[in-house]
């Protein structure tokens, strides 16, 4: 008999400890709609984490959780889903815990394409230790640790993905629910590591950090929501597109300089370059920041593989007991 969940059932008793307006708020509620869509039952699942506000997670999640030291969440969360490969595997993470002492461990996951859904909240700051400047911190930024600015460039979760080949990037924004929603289900559905970055806003120690493109003046100019075989358009009036020029992307208005409907590019998520979608995924200044599944294709997934082996080994084989296989080979008996 099918069971129908309810974003309810993965909702634990604990207290929310987050700050009001805190942007992990609306991670939590999506994600506890994403997981009733999927209809996999709570106990089917697990959500590990590192340390940092966004760490909290397992604690309000109806499901097995660990909350484990700061950085290591991708490392149990790899040997979990190796183990029980039959669990639907979450990795709740921040850009701190995430891209700084973890980020072995994450460009790691991504490169052997463990099937796990991977959700970096990044609100470029260290908000549970008070404010100290992050991987993901712009050049500049002024914080408890960086009392003068920051002098180095920030990391770029898109980029670090893309980088260690990986298979599923998307972002999204903790204000859009709807389209967060979605995301995080279609990456439940992915096959391999989904990496879904979530701009969320630290209203202690960061407020406004993504306001430029999150407030909802601008955002329709200032974004780009990508959904797979639809065209490149953004603005207010959607006659705004992309287009390559040369080797680069350009944004147009339809209808003006010579650009047509037709010369908008369309969106192929499935693509194997990853040339456009990693231009896609850096984009921002004079070009609109994308939004939605960016990259999403097919690979071997390391847990699959891992026990696809162990069963032709077996297969080939046939010791089955430590005995068996002391056994196998010359043997003397001492008397």
């Amino acid at each position: 008999m099918n069971t129908t969940y309810e974003p309810k059932d993965y909702k634990s008793d604990q207290y929310v400890r987050w700050c009001p307006g805190c942007g992990d708020h609306a991670v939590l509620n999506c994600l506890h709609k994403a997981m009733a869509r999927l209809g996999i039952p709570p106990f089917q699942m697990a959500v590990i984490s590192g340390i940092g506000c966004s760490s909290r997670m397992p604690y309000y999640m109806n499901t097995y959780g660990f909350h484990t030291i700061h950085g290591r969440g991708a490392a149990i969360a790899t040997g979990v889903k190796t183990a029980r490969p039959d669990l639907s595997v979450w990795l709740v993470t921040g850009d701190g815990d995430c891209l700084a002492i973890g980020g072995n461990h994450f460009i790691h996951a991504v490169r052997r394409n463990v099937d796990l859904n991977i959700v970096l909240m990044n609100n470029k700051i260290y908000g549970l230790t008070k404010g100290q400047y992050s991987p993901t911190s712009d050049r500049g930024f002024v914080s408890k640790s960086s009392p003068y600015g920051t002098v180095e460039d920030p990391f770029v979760p898109a980029e670090l993905a893309l980088g260690a080949r990986g298979t599923f990037f998307a972002r999204a924004l903790d204000t859009d629910l709807a389209n967060l929603t979605d995301i995080l289900e279609i990456s439940a559905r992915h096959r391999g590591a989904s990496v879904t970055e979530v701009l969320v806003n630290c209203v202690i120690f960061n407020n406004g950090t993504h306001s430029t493109i999150a407030e909802r003046e601008h955002r329709e100019e200032r974004t780009i929501m990508l959904r797979h075989g639809e065209k490149m358009l953004f603005g207010k009036d959607r006659d705004r597109g992309l287009v390559l020029d040369g080797l680069k992307l350009k944004a147009v208005t339809v209808g003006q300089d010579g650009y047509a409907l037709d010369d908008i590019l369309v969106h192929d998520a499935r693509e194997k370059d990853v040339t456009l979608h990693y231009m896609l995924a850096m984009m921002g200044g004079e070009l609109p920041v994308a939004f939605g599944v960016i990259r999403d294709v097919e690979a071997p997934a390391y847990d699959e593989s891992v026990h696809a082996q162990i069963e032709d080994v077996k297969a080939r084989k046939p010791e089955r007991t430590i005995r068996e296989t002391l056994m196998k080979g010359d043997v003397w008996e001492i008397k």
